[in-house]
């Protein structure tokens, strides 16, 4: 770091907005949270400041809104259908547009019915190809595992909580797939594809990730969910075999 720069806040401070966070000329990539005033960087929610050598970031605490970036995997509900393509709300303050194209590997042709192919309400896994901040973000489906979503249950998720519910090298993820046995995707806009071997631990993966949100704050959570988990499998097996012992 240099002399002209200055960081005033230790790595895993919290901030409110308006916080004075750092002096100088940072090489920092754009974010929603952090507002540059001269040379000075202030906080614009409430978060938590990682640092690492000279770079720092806010992970915000609150929000609901998700903010794309490109390369971003996304799922998509799509809310329109137009002459050439769909419109999408990725939880984003700005609808997302996939073109036809993108899906159907040449242009749409004229009078075609493109709901034959993804209808309003359907889901739809994409990545984020293009977004400038002037113009609404455009979506791609080409590569491999994306594409309409034909089955599975999305379950939303504030966007700021992905980080804790996929985990540090996808551990938390990882956990959440091996204790339920449910197929995960996470999703950067804050929506996950679950696809479980039944209801009931659609039902205990829903738990534990609604625990995530609530406590993605503290220490050890991967152990306690976990722990969560294999309790509420137990406890739920043993209560379906004595209510079938005793209808």
């Amino acid at each position: 770091m240099s002399g002209e720069n200055k960081i005033y806040l230790q790595d895993k401070s919290v901030v409110a907005p308006g916080d004075l966070i750092a002096e100088g000329n940072f090489q920092i990539p754009w974010s929603p949270y952090i507002v540059k005033q001269g040379n000075k960087y202030f906080a614009s929610v409430i978060g938590i400041v990682e640092v690492k050598d000279s770079v720092f970031e806010i992970i915000p605490l609150e929000g609901s809104h998700y903010y794309p970036r490109i390369g971003d995997t996304v799922i998509a509900l799509v809310e329109d259908v137009e002459l050439y393509g769909w419109l999408t709300d990725i939880k984003a303050p700005y609808s997302a547009y996939l073109p036809a194209s993108s899906l159907l590997g040449r242009p749409a042709n004229v009078g075609e019915d493109l709901r034959r192919y993804i209808d309003v309400g359907d889901y739809v896994i994409a990545k984020v190809e293009s977004f400038d901040r002037t113009s609404d973000p455009v979506l791609s489906v080409k590569g491999k595992g994306l594409g309409r979503v034909s089955s599975g249950t999305v379950i939303d998720i504030l966007p700021v909580k992905v980080p804790r519910v996929v985990g540090k090298g996808k551990s938390m993820m990882e956990t959440l797939s091996s204790e339920t046995g449910c197929e995960i995707i996470v999703a950067q806009n804050g929506r996950v594809l679950a696809n479980c071997p039944s209801k009931e631990k659609e039902n205990v993966l829903l738990l534990a990730i609604r625990t995530i949100e609530r406590e993605s704050h503290t220490k050890g959570l991967t152990d306690r969910i976990k722990k969560l988990i294999k309790e509420s499998l137990g406890d739920k097996s043993v209560a379906s075999s004595e209510t079938q012992t005793n209808p």
